[in-house]
């Protein structure tokens, strides 16, 4: 069985300031007040619940978390199996949270440095294909914490990252097929950062990121990351408000010959070029790219695929077409598309299940659905996902969909 590392569960750590052997020792005392005996829970236990050796733990383990952290399994990142029995519900966590918004996200980051193995960067002598490897497992960690929970603390451990991975550039000895994995490395990291500063709201601060993956990119001489580094400014673009710059540069890197054997970044290529194209006033063509996506998609090798691009699933898909028609304006089936993507979504995506479930709730409002949308919005579990920018649109339409009701 392939072990997906559970980053809720560890950024649930972080948040409340355990350790692995506080945690163990925090569910042995519960579990002594819950049942009348301890759960014999070990630090070990605590690795395998969040390298996800172990998806759903024994309820001897689990009723104790609940009410350590005072919410659902899911929230936590466990799966949910048909064989599992009902647990119930957790009562609103006595254990105190880091109280300080600055000093939560001064902690968490310092928690990620050490748990995403980036304080182990080589910063000296001659690196080999093993120092590859070890980066690109730190790569993967960054990527699927992103894809988990957000932006939030994981822009400044992400930027320190690639300081780091600069530094090795400009102070090891390697051979000219390490040099180009490092930039390859560098260009990986410097658009993880970029979204993750887009999560934050840090628009700037993910243009000059983005630059700086195009240039590391280039330097690498790999056209498949100069594609990525292309479409990450196309959506900078695109968010300033200039959708037509953002669908010519899409345009071009779809043109690109190398994307004959890239099916998986050429649907997300066409989703986003239809997104654009719903912004100028282009339907047809929006409809042409969402059919595009989604016949290239079917040619994918998932399974292989770049950790960068976990998260384009099915389920991704279908949220990219929502987003499309809620460009174009068709509420009506950009809402059927968010509720199919929250329907596909695995439950490891915290962060696009909470950003999705804002969207239809978004478009439930726009549609006058107003209690509708804030049952909607009341659903999402806004404290496991770390994207400020999705926290902000969520106490919009919380706040909208309140006083739209109170004047209906």
């Amino acid at each position: 069985m392939n072990s997906r590392r559970n980053t809720s569960f560890e950024a649930l750590l972080a948040e409340f300031g355990f350790t692995h052997e506080q945690l163990a020792d925090e569910v042995n005392r519960t579990a002594q007040r819950l049942f009348d005996k301890p759960a014999n829970c070990t630090d070990r236990h605590v690795r395998r619940w969040i390298a996800g050796d172990v998806q759903r733990p024994w309820a001897q383990y689990l009723l104790p978390l609940q009410e350590i952290f005072g919410t659902s399994p899911e929230a936590m990142g466990f799966v949910q199996r048909k064989s599992s029995k009902p647990l119930r519900a957790p009562v609103r966590s006595v254990w105190p949270k880091m109280p300080n918004p600055l000093q939560r996200r001064t902690f968490i980051a310092g928690a990620l440095v050490t748990a995403l193995g980036i304080d182990q960067t080589p910063g000296y002598g001659r690196l080999g294909a093993s120092d590859i490897n070890r980066i690109q497992g730190t790569i993967a960690r960054l990527d699927a914490h992103f894809n988990g929970l957000g932006g939030g603390a994981l822009v400044d451990v992400a930027t320190d990252y690639l300081l780091r991975l600069q530094r090795a550039l400009d102070q090891c000895t390697y051979g000219e097929r390490v040099e180009r994995a490092l930039y390859r490395a560098t260009a990986e990291i410097a658009a993880c950062a970029g979204w993750s500063a887009h999560d934050c709201g840090q628009y700037e601060r993910a243009a000059q990121l983005r630059s700086e993956a195009l240039q590391a990119a280039l330097l690498a001489r790999d056209p498949v990351y100069v594609t990525r580094a292309w479409s990450d400014l196309a959506a900078q673009a695109e968010h300033a408000g200039r959708p037509a710059e953002a669908a010519r540069i899409n345009r071009s890197a779809l043109s690109e010959r190398h994307l004959r054997n890239q099916p998986l970044l050429s649907s997300l290529l066409h989703s986003r070029l239809a997104d654009c194209l719903a912004q100028t006033g282009d339907p047809l063509g929006m409809g042409r790219h969402l059919a595009a996506a989604e016949r290239t998609y079917d040619r994918a090798e998932v399974a292989g695929a770049p950790s960068w691009l976990g998260f384009l699933t099915h389920a991704e898909l279908a949220g990219l077409a929502a987003i499309a028609h809620h460009s174009a304006g068709q509420y009506r089936q950009a809402e059927g598309h968010a509720v199919s993507a929250l329907g596909l979504l695995d439950e490891r995506f915290a962060r696009n299940r909470a950003y999705y479930t804002v969207l239809l709730a978004e478009l439930q409002l726009m549609q006058r659905h107003y209690e509708m949308a804030l049952a909607t919005a009341s659903s999402i579990h806004a404290d496991v996902v770390t994207s400020s920018r999705i926290t902000a649109r969520l106490e919009q339409v919380v706040t909208a969909s309140r006083m739209q009701e109170g004047h209906a």
